[in-house]
């Protein structure tokens, strides 16, 4: 690192900057080359985990709307459009993340599943243990479970 660099652990803002300048300007051997491949990386980490949040979210109000037909909400149903909505925003900016969707989804159910559970106070067989819901039904805008 040059000598009047700015660090990336004292300011990071000011690093940022920096380093964009150094790269706009084609000054590729002072960049901070192993924290700028850091901070790349945790930018698609940083999708992934709001698609996952978002997805738990969704799952647990496709699960209320499901199996606690009786207290259906247009609070609920704005919660699953507006979770479908964020999801679709993600998918555009990373759309090599609509394949995560199903891999994730074993996982990212039993959170939502757990949530339902604890929301809903009803008992846990209620609901099922597994996903009953595709990828697809998840993702797709006109899509509420029957129960």
């Amino acid at each position: 690192m040059p000598r009047n660099a700015i660090a990336y652990d004292d300011d990071f803002f000011e690093w940022t900057v920096e380093q964009a300048r150094l790269l706009r300007g084609g000054e590729l051997s002072e960049i901070d080359a192993a924290n700028i491949a850091e901070e790349i990386e945790s930018m698609g980490l940083s999708d992934r985990r709001e698609l996952r949040s978002r997805l738990i979210v969704l799952l647990t109000h496709l699960l209320k709307w499901a199996y606690q037909p009786d207290a259906r909400s247009s609070s609920w149903l704005g919660t699953i459009r507006e979770q479908r909505l964020q999801i679709e925003f993600i998918l555009e900016d990373s759309p090599s993340l609509r394949r995560a969707v199903a891999q994730i989804l074993p996982r990212d159910f039993n959170h939502a599943r757990r949530k339902a559970i604890d929301e809903t106070e009803l008992p846990e067989t209620s609901f099922p243990a597994e996903c009953p819901f595709t990828a697809d039904q998840i993702l797709a805008e006109d899509f509420l479970p029957e129960g």
